[in-house]
Protein backbone atom coordinates (compact mmCIF):
# COMPACT_ATOMS: atom_id res chain seq x y z
CA UNK A 1 0.00 0.00 0.00
CA UNK A 2 1.30 3.42 -1.05
CA UNK A 3 1.53 6.26 1.55
CA UNK A 4 1.12 9.33 1.77
CA UNK A 5 2.65 12.40 3.53
CA UNK A 6 0.49 15.64 4.21
CA UNK A 7 2.65 18.55 5.56
CA UNK A 8 0.56 21.66 7.18
CA UNK A 9 2.59 24.55 8.05
CA UNK A 10 0.57 26.32 11.01
CA UNK A 11 0.68 29.57 12.63
CA UNK A 12 -2.34 30.22 14.62
CA UNK A 13 -4.38 28.33 12.86
CA UNK A 14 -7.04 26.88 15.78
CA UNK A 15 -10.05 28.09 14.18
CA UNK A 16 -9.44 25.80 11.05
CA UNK A 17 -7.17 22.65 12.30
CA UNK A 18 -10.20 20.32 12.87
CA UNK A 19 -12.32 21.38 10.16
CA UNK A 20 -8.65 20.80 7.80
CA UNK A 21 -8.49 17.24 9.38
CA UNK A 22 -12.47 16.34 9.01
CA UNK A 23 -11.84 17.30 5.61
CA UNK A 24 -9.23 15.26 4.54
CA UNK A 25 -10.65 12.33 6.53
CA UNK A 26 -13.64 12.48 3.85
CA UNK A 27 -10.86 13.06 1.11
CA UNK A 28 -9.28 9.82 2.08
CA UNK A 29 -12.28 7.87 1.31
CA UNK A 30 -11.77 8.84 -2.58
CA UNK A 31 -8.38 6.75 -2.33
CA UNK A 32 -11.02 3.39 -1.15
CA UNK A 33 -8.49 2.38 1.13
CA UNK A 34 -5.65 1.90 -1.27
CA UNK A 35 -3.57 4.49 0.15
CA UNK A 36 -2.40 5.11 3.35
CA UNK A 37 -2.39 8.70 4.79
CA UNK A 38 0.40 10.40 7.51
CA UNK A 39 -0.81 14.28 8.36
CA UNK A 40 2.22 16.34 10.19
CA UNK A 41 0.85 19.37 11.35
CA UNK A 42 4.06 21.78 11.72
CA UNK A 43 3.41 24.36 14.73
CA UNK A 44 5.41 27.36 13.66
CA UNK A 45 5.59 29.45 17.01
CA UNK A 46 1.71 29.77 17.28
CA UNK A 47 0.63 31.52 20.19
CA UNK A 48 -3.18 30.47 20.18
CA UNK A 49 -4.15 27.27 20.98
CA UNK A 50 -2.76 25.81 17.52
CA UNK A 51 -0.17 23.52 19.65
CA UNK A 52 -3.05 22.07 22.18
CA UNK A 53 -5.23 21.17 19.29
CA UNK A 54 -2.53 19.13 17.54
CA UNK A 55 -2.01 17.29 20.43
CA UNK A 56 -5.77 16.14 20.91
CA UNK A 57 -5.40 15.35 17.18
CA UNK A 58 -2.12 13.31 17.17
CA UNK A 59 -4.03 11.04 19.17
CA UNK A 60 -5.53 9.62 15.74
CA UNK A 61 -2.56 7.06 14.32
CA UNK A 62 -2.41 9.15 11.00
CA UNK A 63 -1.49 12.44 12.60
CA UNK A 64 1.99 13.67 13.81
CA UNK A 65 2.94 16.97 14.77
CA UNK A 66 6.42 18.91 15.22
CA UNK A 67 6.20 22.18 17.30
CA UNK A 68 9.23 24.78 16.66
CA UNK A 69 10.67 26.79 19.66
CA UNK A 70 9.70 29.78 18.28
CA UNK A 71 8.30 31.48 14.78
CA UNK A 72 11.04 30.50 12.26
CA UNK A 73 8.66 31.21 8.79
CA UNK A 74 6.45 29.05 6.82
CA UNK A 75 9.60 27.68 4.61
CA UNK A 76 11.20 26.17 7.68
CA UNK A 77 8.01 24.64 8.62
CA UNK A 78 7.69 23.17 4.86
CA UNK A 79 11.04 21.79 5.14
CA UNK A 80 11.43 20.60 8.57
CA UNK A 81 7.74 18.97 7.31
CA UNK A 82 9.90 16.87 4.06
CA UNK A 83 12.73 16.48 6.56
CA UNK A 84 10.17 14.45 9.21
CA UNK A 85 8.22 12.35 5.94
CA UNK A 86 8.06 9.02 5.33
CA UNK A 87 5.37 8.49 2.60
CA UNK A 88 6.60 7.16 -1.48
CA UNK A 89 4.28 10.97 -2.15
CA UNK A 90 4.51 13.88 0.14
CA UNK A 91 1.91 17.08 -0.25
CA UNK A 92 2.49 20.48 1.15
CA UNK A 93 -0.85 22.04 1.62
CA UNK A 94 -2.55 24.78 3.99
CA UNK A 95 -4.41 24.57 7.22
CA UNK A 96 -6.86 27.12 6.30
CA UNK A 97 -8.40 24.87 2.95
CA UNK A 98 -7.16 27.61 -0.03
CA UNK A 99 -5.51 24.33 -1.14
CA UNK A 100 -8.42 21.64 -2.12
CA UNK A 101 -8.30 18.69 -0.25
CA UNK A 102 -10.02 16.52 -3.33
CA UNK A 103 -7.64 17.63 -5.58
CA UNK A 104 -5.39 14.72 -4.01
CA UNK A 105 -7.06 12.04 -5.95
CA UNK A 106 -6.29 13.76 -9.46
CA UNK A 107 -2.41 13.81 -8.52
CA UNK A 108 -1.79 10.61 -6.99
CA UNK A 109 -3.42 9.34 -10.26
CA UNK A 110 -1.37 11.74 -12.10
CA UNK A 111 2.00 10.26 -10.76
CA UNK A 112 1.08 6.70 -10.72
CA UNK A 113 1.32 7.14 -14.26
CA UNK A 114 4.91 7.92 -13.93
CA UNK A 115 5.06 10.32 -16.40
CA UNK A 116 5.82 12.79 -14.00
CA UNK A 117 7.86 13.39 -10.45
CA UNK A 118 5.25 16.14 -9.22
CA UNK A 119 2.15 17.61 -9.13
CA UNK A 120 1.33 21.21 -8.81
CA UNK A 121 -1.03 23.64 -8.49
CA UNK A 122 -1.80 27.00 -9.44
CA UNK A 123 -4.51 29.57 -8.94
CA UNK A 124 -5.74 30.79 -12.37
CA UNK A 125 -8.43 33.66 -10.42
CA UNK A 126 -7.85 36.14 -7.27
CA UNK A 127 -11.20 36.35 -6.64
CA UNK A 128 -11.78 37.69 -2.82
CA UNK A 129 -8.40 39.25 -2.81
CA UNK A 130 -7.86 42.79 -2.63
CA UNK A 131 -7.29 45.15 -6.46
CA UNK A 132 -3.49 46.58 -5.33
CA UNK A 133 -2.36 42.89 -3.81
CA UNK A 134 -3.37 41.22 -7.15
CA UNK A 135 -2.24 44.00 -8.98
CA UNK A 136 1.06 43.68 -7.56
CA UNK A 137 1.29 40.16 -7.66
CA UNK A 138 0.89 39.97 -11.51
CA UNK A 139 4.25 42.61 -11.44
CA UNK A 140 5.92 40.42 -9.81
CA UNK A 141 5.30 37.31 -11.31
CA UNK A 142 6.48 39.30 -14.33
CA UNK A 143 9.57 40.77 -13.23
CA UNK A 144 10.55 37.77 -11.29
CA UNK A 145 10.70 35.49 -14.55
CA UNK A 146 12.52 38.31 -16.57
CA UNK A 147 15.30 38.60 -14.43
CA UNK A 148 15.65 34.90 -13.11
CA UNK A 149 16.45 31.66 -15.37
CA UNK A 150 14.56 30.01 -12.70
CA UNK A 151 10.91 30.28 -14.46
CA UNK A 152 8.22 31.21 -11.40
CA UNK A 153 4.36 30.11 -12.51
CA UNK A 154 1.91 33.32 -12.40
CA UNK A 155 -0.41 32.06 -9.41
CA UNK A 156 1.75 29.35 -8.51
CA UNK A 157 0.59 27.75 -5.22
CA UNK A 158 3.42 25.66 -2.61
CA UNK A 159 0.22 22.76 -2.45
CA UNK A 160 1.73 20.26 -4.72
CA UNK A 161 2.40 16.25 -4.29
CA UNK A 162 5.85 15.38 -5.34
CA UNK A 163 7.37 11.81 -5.50
CA UNK A 164 10.22 10.91 -3.17
CA UNK A 165 12.82 11.34 -5.61
CA UNK A 166 11.79 14.62 -5.89
CA UNK A 167 11.46 15.39 -2.04
CA UNK A 168 15.31 14.31 -1.43
CA UNK A 169 16.62 16.47 -4.23
CA UNK A 170 14.55 19.40 -2.50
CA UNK A 171 15.85 18.47 1.28
CA UNK A 172 19.71 18.04 -0.27
CA UNK A 173 19.15 21.79 -0.93
CA UNK A 174 20.23 23.37 2.58
CA UNK A 175 20.24 27.07 2.12
CA UNK A 176 18.89 28.82 4.98
CA UNK A 177 17.48 31.72 2.77
CA UNK A 178 14.44 29.71 1.10
CA UNK A 179 12.03 30.03 -1.25
CA UNK A 180 10.95 26.87 -1.94
CA UNK A 181 8.66 28.14 -5.27
CA UNK A 182 11.76 28.78 -6.89
CA UNK A 183 13.83 25.38 -5.75
CA UNK A 184 11.13 23.15 -6.56
CA UNK A 185 11.32 24.76 -10.39
CA UNK A 186 15.44 24.91 -9.80
CA UNK A 187 15.60 20.70 -8.88
CA UNK A 188 13.82 20.13 -12.51
CA UNK A 189 11.82 16.87 -12.42
CA UNK A 190 8.99 16.71 -14.68
CA UNK A 191 6.05 18.78 -12.78
CA UNK A 192 2.01 18.53 -14.55
CA UNK A 193 0.30 22.14 -13.66
CA UNK A 194 -3.19 21.53 -12.37
CA UNK A 195 -5.25 25.13 -12.29
CA UNK A 196 -8.27 26.15 -10.06
CA UNK A 197 -10.20 29.42 -8.92
CA UNK A 198 -9.06 30.71 -5.93
CA UNK A 199 -10.41 29.44 -3.06
CA UNK A 200 -11.33 31.43 -0.06
CA UNK A 201 -10.18 30.41 3.80
CA UNK A 202 -12.26 28.18 5.75
CA UNK A 203 -11.82 30.64 8.98
CA UNK A 204 -9.81 32.84 10.61
CA UNK A 205 -7.15 35.47 8.74
CA UNK A 206 -4.50 35.46 6.45
CA UNK A 207 -1.06 35.94 8.48
CA UNK A 208 0.44 37.85 5.48
CA UNK A 209 0.40 41.31 5.35
CA UNK A 210 1.09 42.95 2.09
CA UNK A 211 4.49 44.64 4.01
CA UNK A 212 5.28 40.62 4.59
CA UNK A 213 4.22 39.77 1.29
CA UNK A 214 6.88 42.68 0.09
CA UNK A 215 9.92 41.41 2.39
CA UNK A 216 8.92 37.78 0.92
CA UNK A 217 8.94 38.98 -3.20
CA UNK A 218 12.31 40.74 -2.45
CA UNK A 219 13.97 37.40 -0.73
CA UNK A 220 12.77 35.42 -3.90
CA UNK A 221 14.56 37.87 -6.21
CA UNK A 222 18.27 37.92 -3.94
CA UNK A 223 17.79 33.91 -3.67
CA UNK A 224 17.20 33.39 -7.38
CA UNK A 225 18.79 36.46 -10.03
CA UNK A 226 21.64 38.58 -9.13
CA UNK A 227 20.04 40.81 -11.91
CA UNK A 228 20.17 43.83 -9.41
CA UNK A 229 23.64 43.77 -8.70
CA UNK A 230 24.32 43.99 -12.80
CA UNK A 231 21.52 47.07 -12.82
CA UNK A 232 23.83 48.86 -10.09
CA UNK A 233 26.95 48.10 -11.86
CA UNK A 234 25.38 49.20 -15.28
CA UNK A 235 24.32 52.53 -13.45
CA UNK A 236 26.97 53.25 -12.45
CA UNK A 237 28.50 53.19 -16.08
CA UNK A 238 25.74 55.05 -17.00
CA UNK A 239 26.55 58.01 -14.55
CA UNK A 240 30.01 58.15 -15.29
CA UNK A 241 29.36 58.52 -19.07
CA UNK A 242 26.43 61.12 -18.31
CA UNK A 243 28.66 63.07 -16.34
CA UNK A 244 31.89 62.86 -18.48
CA UNK A 245 29.27 64.64 -21.63
CA UNK A 246 27.66 67.21 -19.09
CA UNK A 247 31.46 68.13 -18.25
CA UNK A 248 32.52 68.53 -21.72
CA UNK A 249 29.29 70.46 -22.87
CA UNK A 250 29.82 72.92 -19.98
CA UNK A 251 33.49 73.49 -20.50
CA UNK A 252 32.39 73.98 -24.65
CA UNK A 253 29.57 76.27 -23.59
CA UNK A 254 31.49 78.46 -21.25
CA UNK A 255 34.84 78.84 -23.71
CA UNK A 256 32.49 79.16 -27.24
CA UNK A 257 29.67 81.40 -25.67
CA UNK A 258 30.58 82.47 -22.27
CA UNK A 259 27.65 81.29 -20.53
CA UNK A 260 28.00 80.70 -16.77
CA UNK A 261 26.91 77.28 -15.55
CA UNK A 262 23.71 77.54 -13.56
CA UNK A 263 23.06 78.34 -10.11
CA UNK A 264 23.00 75.95 -7.27
CA UNK A 265 19.25 74.81 -6.85
CA UNK A 266 20.43 72.57 -9.93
CA UNK A 267 23.28 71.44 -8.75
CA UNK A 268 21.73 70.26 -5.43
CA UNK A 269 18.82 68.36 -7.04
CA UNK A 270 21.65 66.23 -9.04
CA UNK A 271 23.78 66.18 -5.98
CA UNK A 272 19.95 64.42 -4.29
CA UNK A 273 19.75 62.53 -7.14
CA UNK A 274 23.63 60.73 -7.71
CA UNK A 275 23.57 60.18 -3.73
CA UNK A 276 19.98 58.44 -3.88
CA UNK A 277 21.27 56.32 -6.75
CA UNK A 278 24.37 55.35 -4.94
CA UNK A 279 22.67 54.74 -1.69
CA UNK A 280 20.38 52.20 -3.87
CA UNK A 281 23.04 50.28 -5.49
CA UNK A 282 24.70 50.30 -1.63
CA UNK A 283 21.39 48.86 -0.64
CA UNK A 284 21.47 46.63 -3.32
CA UNK A 285 24.85 45.32 -2.67
CA UNK A 286 23.79 44.65 1.02
CA UNK A 287 20.86 42.60 0.37
CA UNK A 288 22.68 40.15 -1.40
CA UNK A 289 25.86 40.83 1.64
CA UNK A 290 22.88 40.06 4.43
CA UNK A 291 22.19 36.61 2.40
CA UNK A 292 25.21 35.53 1.97
CA UNK A 293 26.25 36.09 5.93
CA UNK A 294 23.29 34.34 7.05
CA UNK A 295 24.13 31.56 5.30
CA UNK A 296 27.58 31.15 6.37
CA UNK A 297 26.72 31.55 10.22
CA UNK A 298 25.15 27.95 9.07
CA UNK A 299 22.50 28.17 11.81
CA UNK A 300 19.96 25.68 11.68
CA UNK A 301 16.79 26.48 9.67
CA UNK A 302 14.19 25.42 12.67
CA UNK A 303 14.43 24.08 16.41
CA UNK A 304 12.04 21.92 17.56
CA UNK A 305 10.78 22.07 20.68
CA UNK A 306 8.40 19.29 20.78
CA UNK A 307 7.10 16.39 18.72
CA UNK A 308 5.53 13.39 19.27
CA UNK A 309 7.83 11.69 15.88
CA UNK A 310 11.33 9.98 15.42
CA UNK A 311 13.22 13.35 14.63
CA UNK A 312 15.88 15.14 15.88
CA UNK A 313 15.71 17.83 18.53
Amino acid sequence: MKKISLVVPCYNEQEVIEIFYDEMKKTEKLFENKVKFEIIFVNDGSKDDTLNLMRKLSKNSDVKYISFSRNFGKEAAMYAGLEASTGDYVAIMDADLQDPPFLLKEMYDILETGEYDSVATRRVTRKGEPVIRSFFARCYYKLINKISKTEIVDGARDYRLMTRQMVNAVLSLKEYNRFSKGIFSWVGFRTKWLEYENVERAAGTTKWSFFKLFLYSLESIVAFSTVPLSIASVMGVLFCLASFIMIILIVVRTLIFGDPTSGWPSMTCIMFFIGGVQLLCLGIIGQYLSKTYLEVKKRPIYIIEETDMDVKK
